[in-house]
């Protein structure tokens, strides 16, 4: 019984991704720091890079793609089972980070977007002297979350 449910269900699935045609598929997405950079590759694979679409606005990095595929006359279809459409991320970033700079590069597949981390966010060593003392130099290092 419950191997039947779950036949339906994937049926529902499929029925809906085959009736919407405007359905944005999420893009998966890797992100980090490296050193003075923030780093993000998105899987966009088999897409044109001309219907690739990289903003940002205030603190928002969107990504919108769209990967087509049109069978030519005659051909009979044994499997389909590659995603079709449009695709989409929003990436909420950090205050940290120097939107300006952005650039990107896509190869492979994969987009990759460099964002630089602002020089007010990178680590720095902030000089702390003791009252009553030598002026003696001690070393404390600051980093903003991002």
């Amino acid at each position: 019984m419950l191997r039947q449910f779950e036949n339906l269900r994937e049926y529902d699935r499929l029925t809906e991704e085959l009736l919407s045609q405007r359905r944005v598929r999420p893009i998966p997405v890797d992100a980090y720091r490296r050193g003075n950079e923030f780093k993000v590759h998105l899987d966009l694979p088999g897409v044109d890079p001309d219907s690739i679409e990289l903003t940002v606005e205030k603190d928002v990095l969107s990504v919108r793609a769209t990967r087509t595929w049109v069978p030519a006359e005659g051909d009979e279809i044994q499997m389909a089972e590659r995603a079709y459409g449009e695709f989409g991320r929003q990436l909420f970033l950090a205050g940290s980070l120097d939107l300006e700079l952005i650039t990107a590069t896509y190869e492979n597949g994969v987009l990759t977007a460099t964002i630089p981390v602002v020089e007010a966010a990178k680590p720095r060593k902030i000089e702390i002297t003791r009252a009553g003392d030598e002026q003696r130099a001690l070393t404390a290092t600051t980093t903003v979350d991002g």
